[in-house]
């Protein structure tokens, strides 16, 4: 696989825009312990402690979309409830993610209820509809999607079975997208994948496989063999099948098969991987991008995202961090996730390096970026620099920023000799950062104060200092963004 090339392609994640249509659902985690079995019947007792609720089914493909820092339009169906209201208010917190939903009063809002107890998830609740959709709903439905479409180069069915993408949503769905000569990914969940035929890439798992074509899918050649018979029946252009601890296989109609080992180190939670996985296959096609490659890219992702607790997310940052490119200038061991950087930090302390930390968005780099980060490494051993996501960006900037990608940014900044590593964060401010981090130095610009430094309080509590650097005058990526024409500049 060319590194060069899925770097490259990463870079074009924020400029893409996806269209999602399918099953909305709320995934709830109640967290808690387990100290007794219950005298009713033979069951633990959990202690509950704490709940998070976060977007699932289709919705988390679309927050993952926008976590790796593209555009995308959601479209699906809710109740009129509490659930629903969650839901919503979620998926407004992202600037990037234009949602649609459709209140149907016949229908709950799919709610999956995860019961987890000292780490382990003992018991699942669902709350949820497989009805199709009424006929008013369907038609409101398609509607919104023949308009989302112009806008979008790439098209995600998310088929949870819960009867939004019954047989007629998802047949004039792939008839209006590929009459448009847009891309269709298809997540499937029927048994009968014909429901799909006209697609371009269905994305099954292997038991979703196994199901379709009635015969075991354990072996690559198996694998192989079943996906065949479904190319056979002209359903799609090429399938991508996700196997779970075997990695990924990629079948195109004519060609050789090519599979994928596991990217994943360990794991913790595999809920709402498949989710990642999708996200990215759309984003790497959207951005140019060939099967193979999105495969590669999607191993990266799904291997991240089972790393961690609940329905999770991915950012192009831990796509890049694991994938580590070398152009010549960039050096690989410069661009980190926070697990990284933070081992790489504890190893220059046991060698008594004292650590400068700076942060920002380094949107357009300029003479008076390069001046601060020079002044930062002068104050310190070695110079960490946080740098704000796209999306972190586009929170506190508005849509049209920032100019360049987090991966364009992120490489512009590895290549200086004054820093010696980069961490992206997606919060707002590099607050958790600081904490995990605790820098000897915390760097920012003179026109701050020391008392609204964001975690100058912690650093100095430390024992260590502030250094508020001197500023160039005449320089701002807003001013240089103005001059160019961009009417979003502030």
């Amino acid at each position: 696989m060319n590194y060069q090339a899925l770097f490259r392609i990463l870079n074009g994640f924020h400029a893409a825009r996806v269209l999602v249509l399918g099953d909305l659902m709320l995934d709830r985690f109640v967290y808690g312990s387990v100290e007794r079995i219950s005298p009713e019947a033979p069951i633990p007792v959990v202690s509950v402690e704490r709940f998070s609720d976060m977007p699932g089914g289709a919705a988390n493909v679309a927050r993952n979309i926008a976590a790796m820092g593209a555009r995308v339009t959601l479209l699906g169906v809710v109740g009129e409830d509490a659930s629903a209201q969650d839901l919503r208010i979620q998926l407004a917190a992202s600037p990037t993610i234009e949602a649609h939903l459709l209140a149907d009063p016949s229908r709950p809002t799919s709610v999956k209820t995860r019961y987890v107890a000292d780490g382990q998830q003992v018991m699942r609740a669902d709350r949820e509809s497989r009805t199709a959709l009424a006929a008013d709903i369907e038609q409101s439905l398609l509607d919104r999607f023949s308009v989302a479409l112009r806008d979008s180069a790439v098209v995600v069915l998310s088929d949870y079975a819960k009867g939004v993408l019954c047989d007629s949503v998802a047949h004039a769905a792939i008839d209006m997208a590929r009459r448009a000569g847009k891309t269709i990914i298809v997540d499937p969940k029927a048994k009968d994948f014909g429901k799909y035929r006209g697609s371009t890439l269905l994305t099954p798992n292997r038991l979703e496989l196994q199901q379709a074509c009635g015969r075991e899918c354990l072996t690559d050649d198996e694998v192989v063999d079943g996906a065949r018979w479904v190319l056979d029946q002209k359903i799609c252009d090429v399938m991508l099948v996700t196997r779970g601890k075997d990695g990924m296989s990629v079948i195109p109609a004519a060609g050789a098969a090519t599979h994928l080992p596991t990217a994943a180190r360990q794991v913790f939670d595999v809920s709402g991987a498949g989710d990642t996985a999708v996200a990215a296959i759309a984003l790497c096609i959207a951005a140019g991008g060939g099967v193979e490659e999105a495969a590669a890219l999607a191993n990266i992702a799904a291997g991240s995202v089972v790393a961690k607790r609940g329905t999770a997310t991915v950012t192009t940052a831990e796509i890049l961090a694991a994938l580590r490119p070398f152009d010549g200038t960039t050096d690989p061991q410069k661009i980190f996730a926070l697990d990284t950087v933070l081992q790489l930090a504890r190893g220059w302390r046991e060698q008594g390096l004292k650590i400068a930390f700076a942060n920002g968005c380094f949107d357009l780099l300029h003479p008076g970026h390069i001046s601060l980060l020079e002044q930062a490494r002068r104050s310190a051993d070695r110079l960490i620099v946080g740098l704000n996501a796209d999306l972190s960006i586009r929170r506190l900037k508005g849509p049209n920023r920032p100019v360049q990608s987090e991966v364009a940014r992120a490489t512009v900044l590895a290549s200086m000799k004054s820093v010696d590593a980069v961490v992206i964060f997606a919060e707002d401010t590099p607050i958790n950062l600081i904490e995990v981090l605790a820098p000897d130095v915390l760097v920012k610009g003179a026109d701050y104060t020391l008392s609204n430094v964001v975690g100058a309080d912690l650093v100095i509590g430390r024992g260590g200092k502030v250094v508020l650097a001197e500023l160039l005058s005449g320089h701002s990526t807003s001013g240089t963004v103005k001059r160019v024409g961009g009417s979003s500049g502030r």
